[in-house]
């Protein structure tokens, strides 16, 4: 399956930007998946955690603390707006 782009971006910075199989992210209405090809979306974000998958379902993710902003999901990839974003560094 094709790599789905995702950025990570707060006020302050881009967070990340990568190529990855797919994305669980935390919406207001519920938790979301996006892989590549998913359907033109949008949603704003409540606080938790975003799940990245770099290479499929059977692989443990990344788990990023977010709070606040919105997600686009465009024929580019997956964009997330957060307010804030707790990264290692």
């Amino acid at each position: 399956m094709a790599d789905l782009q995702f950025e990570l971006v707060t006020p302050e910075r881009l967070v990340r930007s990568e190529a990855v199989f797919m994305v669980v992210v935390p919406g207001t209405e519920g938790d979301f998946g996006v892989l590549a090809g998913h359907a033109p979306f949008m949603s704003t974000l409540r606080n938790g955690e975003i799940a990245v998958y770099r290479s499929g379902f059977g692989d443990t993710p990344e788990r990023i603390p977010v709070e606040g902003g919105f997600a686009e999901v465009n024929e580019r990839g997956l964009t997330v707006l957060a307010e804030r974003a707790e990264t290692a560094a």
